[in-house]
């Protein structure tokens, strides 16, 4: 199924944005572990109570809590039925992926301050903790986003009963997913993607760790994988990021299964970097599905220069690719990264 985005071309804009220290040293510890302004209260709303703390729930079950909070004008709103979009054999619009509120509409526009909270609760309960909720708001900007409330959330389908659902959170360089794997052999629910404004291979960067994580690889291939891994060009953007270009015949970039132990090693250690900020049950699929596929033997890595003559620390994309696999990140001139994860037929 090829994958599309909305509204995914993003300003090029610029930010001064302060690095987040220490994270990765305990994102990384975590994945080891995985791998073995609010709106007025509309008539009739039934908010949550406030100030009252919750116990740890899962998102699923935070999705039916904030359901039953929604007036009949915020369902109309912003619940859609599961196959929305596929109508006429388009790609179903639960799974497109956006750089704005997904439904046009802010959090801040439509929901009452409780109601918020519980989407806040919603997403952090998708996230690994308090460190990735940090990375992923971009310490609290939330990018041109500008606030947790300049994000938007949408509901596909029916989270009350034992129908498929799909809640969909998004905004700049954002969206994520919870959908009670309603979307059958899919990692996240569907494609993700999340992003900075700030340059990709700078501290400041809040998934700067990734990237050196990844560079990491490249130093220790020897010479002949180094050039067997550069690729002069660009894999593409957005929905076009997420087709296959690595696995292709013939294939391109430098297989796993050509590593020696060592180089194998480090690459594991970066897919756990990579699912690291992500709940524990949502990186296991993602592993699971990998083995599925054929297993870590499939993958493939590239290095993508726009320029023959650049340096080789000044990548303009990083790729890991495998059947059904796709994990693609833009380092310039800020960061984009578009992700799919599905199981092959």
């Amino acid at each position: 199924m090829t994958m599309q985005s909305t509204s995914q071309i993003c300003p090029e804009c610029s930010a001064n944005v302060a690095p987040i220290s220490g994270l990765a040293r305990r994102d990384f510890i975590r994945a080891v572990g995985v791998m073995g302004g609010a709106a007025l209260l509309p008539t009739g709303a039934k908010a949550a109570p406030a100030d009252k703390p919750r116990a740890a729930k899962p998102a699923e079950s935070l999705v039916r809590e904030f359901h039953a909070t929604l007036t009949d004008e915020q369902k109309k709103a912003m619940v859609l039925p599961w196959n929305h979009g596929a109508e006429k054999g388009g790609q179903p619009t639960r799974l497109k992926t956006h750089n704005a509120a997904p439904l046009g509409k802010k959090l801040g526009e439509q929901f009452t301050k409780p109601q918020q909270d519980l989407i806040r609760t919603t997403f952090k309960a998708i996230l690994s903790g308090e460190d990735a909720y940090a990375r992923i708001s971009r310490k609290g900007t939330w990018d041109s986003s500008g606030s947790f409330e300049g994000n938007g959330v949408a509901i596909f389908g029916d989270p009350t009963g034992k129908e498929p659902f799909s809640w969909v959170f998004a905004g700049h360089h954002l969206t994520l997913r919870c959908d009670g794997n309603s979307q059958p052999n899919t990692a996240f629910g569907g494609p993700m993607y999340y992003g900075h404004s700030a340059n990709g291979h700078s501290d400041a960067n809040v998934y700067n760790y990734q990237t050196r994580q990844v560079m990491s690889v490249f130093t220790m291939l020897n010479g002949q994988q180094q050039k067997q891994a550069v690729i002069i060009g660009d894999p593409g953007d957005g929905a076009a990021a997420l087709k296959a270009k690595l696995v292709a015949q013939p294939p391109t970039g430098i297989a796993y299964a050509e590593l020696d132990q060592a180089q194998q090693a480090l690459v594991t250690g970066v897919m756990r970097t990579l699912i690291s900020p992500f709940r524990q049950e949502d990186g296991d699929e993602v592993m699971q599905l990998i083995k599925t596929n054929g297993g870590m033997e499939k993958v493939r890595l590239a290095f993508y220069k726009e320029k023959a003559e650049q340096s080789n620390d000044r990548w303009d994309y990083w790729r890991l690719e495998g059947p059904g696999f796709v994990w693609n990140y833009r380092v310039l001139p800020h960061v984009h990264c578009f992700v799919n994860v599905v199981g092959q037929a």
